[in-house]
């Protein structure tokens, strides 16, 4: 399992508009073999797209990413959504660890209509079990052609096999980030009781832990916690692990680092300046500032003991702690929420986590072979990507989660005020990203052709989301929003390859092999790291480097190195 650390980021509609239907949805058709041509066109919209029958379908949809908060496409803009195109998704989200599941889809022979698997879409090439969008994307979808552009290269899937299986997702094309949700957090309330101090190093970040725990032994009387971190299954990458090329000056490209130069692939643990990033962990423990229960609690536990407010320090993503914050801001305590500070190992470092990478590709949604009407499906995602679809799953239902005034979209203080402080619920019922990842769509900074932007993660607005207390912690660090503190894009140089983890490894491949053993390694090895007793560290890490060698990683590594330079001939269309 391989994933972004801070990406992901969630068009103008109303149900009651139901003429000048898009492609999103099917039309009057007539079968030929698996899929169905349609009939004559019967209209135009603006966005180019053909008028089409809207009769009801619904196609099963499988992601392997979870999603709590979906409510069967009932939500508002769900039912908008369905009005426009006549499709709803029967809709499975992974429990559990999802590459397995993918495994059994693609060993089963039956398959979902429309499935998003990441990084394991490579189980289900090779199992036959999807289909190439390129004749119908060429066909059905000109906002799709519209959205990607010329980088439509970079939806093939290699060299050898020049195919479009997914429509990608996870990256929003021309994407701009306005502002930071990773880094180390630190609860405002301890900052604030410190004179605002300066959070640069590790050393800084349990230097502020350690003075606030002393002075609060108990937060609404039970015992405070200094740091705690996310260990359950794949949540380790983004929490324990991540940090380690983070706060070393590497950028993410998952579980390797890539020699910018030479396109040389080290298997990141094995960088000496990663084991001194988790000395400091064992560090943390030894002296009691790490939460024991790090790693054996689940992900639930994890966010309820974030919402008792007694956590003061976080290594995380605020999407992945989001819920346990939701809670504490829902009850008014803003004091107890989190900043984001670009903590390195020492001041010799710099936080890469603004490394442009260029649009992406990678993760996102395709249609299988089973799929009842392909032509249908990909109408559907296309309407999604349209100017119409963006505007609606990012901004909802004008005149209930927006307001056009003198020709700028503008969300109401209550509106805001339940998504801020009453998320889930407000995303329960509004839909409003829950369908972001089910297409191509936009980045942030991007605007339509009304001169505004497709999605509400734009500096205004972001500062419009902040409390008083988040406001008032920027203030004090000269900032406007969290990205203020961390290192710029034009710090560093375009990666040719954009991020390592999105590249697609073949199923069967040594490459696949021996990148699981190193995980079941890694994650037995990390963890008996952290807790040891110091003396005993450096003995358990020159095992741990033993048993990588033991399994192979310089092949891994060799073989790693050639996916990444075979990404960047196809991608630089050679």
């Amino acid at each position: 399992m391989t994933r972004k650390t801070s990406k992901l980021s969630a068009v103008l509609l109303s149900v009651t508009m139901l003429a000048g239907l898009l492609a999103g949805c099917g039309s009057s058709s007539k079968e030929t073999g698996n899929t169905k041509e349609p009939a004559a066109n019967t209209g135009n919209n603006k966005d180019g797209a053909v008028a089409e029958d809207t009769s009801p379908i619904k196609f099963s949809f499988f992601s392997a990413d979870p999603n709590p908060n979906w409510n069967n496409m009932q939500d508002d803009i769900g039912k908008a959504i369905t009005a426009k195109t006549g499709v709803t998704l029967d809709a499975e989200f992974a429990v559990g660890d999802p590459a397995q599941k993918v495994a059994l889809i693609a060993a089963s022979g039956e398959y979902p209509d429309l499935v998003s698997a990441k990084g394991d879409v490579s189980k289900l090439v090779d199992a036959g079990a999807m289909l190439d969008l390129t004749d119908l994307i060429d066909k059905y979808a000109p906002n799709i052609k519209k959205l990607f552009g010329d980088q439509m290269n970079r939806l093939r899937y290699s060299n050898d096999d020049k195919a479009i299986y997914v429509i990608p997702s996870y990256s929003g094309v021309d994407q701009t980030s306005f502002n930071a949700g990773g880094g180390f957090e630190l609860q405002h309330a301890v900052v604030k009781e410190l004179g605002y101090p300066k959070i640069r190093t590790v050393k800084d970040f349990e230097n502020a832990i350690k003075a606030y725990k002393d002075k609060h032994p108990t937060i609404d009387g039970k015992p405070t916690i200094g740091l705690t971190l996310n260990a359950d299954d794949w949540h380790m990458y983004i929490s324990v692990t991540n940090p380690a090329f983070i706060t070393t000056g590497a950028p993410d490209d998952g579980e390797y680092y890539i020699d910018p130069k030479t396109y040389q692939v080290t298997y990141h643990y094995r960088r000496p300046e990663e084991k001194e990033y988790f000395r400091w962990l064992n560090h943390m423990n030894a002296i009691g500032l790490l939460d024991p229960e790090s790693f054996v609690q689940k992900y639930d536990q994890y966010k309820a003991k974030v919402a008792t407010g007694r956590v003061l320090g976080l290594i995380d993503q605020d999407w992945d702690y989001g819920d346990g914050e939701k809670a504490l801001k829902a009850e008014g305590k803003f004091d107890r929420g989190y900043g984001h500070y670009p903590v390195t190992l020492t001041e010799e470092y710099k936080d890469h986590s603004f490394q442009p990478t260029g649009f992406m590709g990678g993760y996102g949604v395709g249609i299988t072979k089973s799929a009842k009407d392909p032509v249908r499906a990909i109408k559907f995602l296309d309407y999604l990507a349209s100017e119409e679809g963006q505007v609606l799953i990012n901004w909802g239902i004008e005149g209930k989660h927006y307001n056009v005034e003198n020709g700028k979209r503008v969300i109401p203080q209550d509106v805001n005020n339940r998504k801020i402080n009453d998320a889930t619920n407000f995303s329960k019922e509004s839909g409003i990203g829950m369908y972001t990842l089910l297409s191509g769509h936009y980045g942030d900074g991007v605007k339509d052709s009304t001169g505004n932007y497709y999605t509400t993660n734009f500096p205004e607005q972001i500062v419009a989301g902040f409390n008083d207390v988040e406001k008032e912690t920027l203030k004090a660090y000269g900032a406007t929003t969290w990205k203020d503190l961390f290192p710029k894009e034009d710090e560093f140089p375009v990666k040719p390859w954009g991020a390592a983890w999105n590249i697609s490894v073949p199923g069967d491949s040594e490459v696949t092999v021996l990148a699981a053993k190193m995980k079941d390694i890694t994650w037995k090895r990390i963890p008996e790291a952290i807790l040891a007793k110091p003396e005993q560290f450096d003995a358990i890490w020159d095992a741990y480097m033993k048993d990588l060698d033991k399994a192979g990683v310089t092949k891994l590594e060799q073989g790693y190195g050639e996916l990444v330079k075979a990404r960047v001939e196809l991608w630089s269309g050679k």
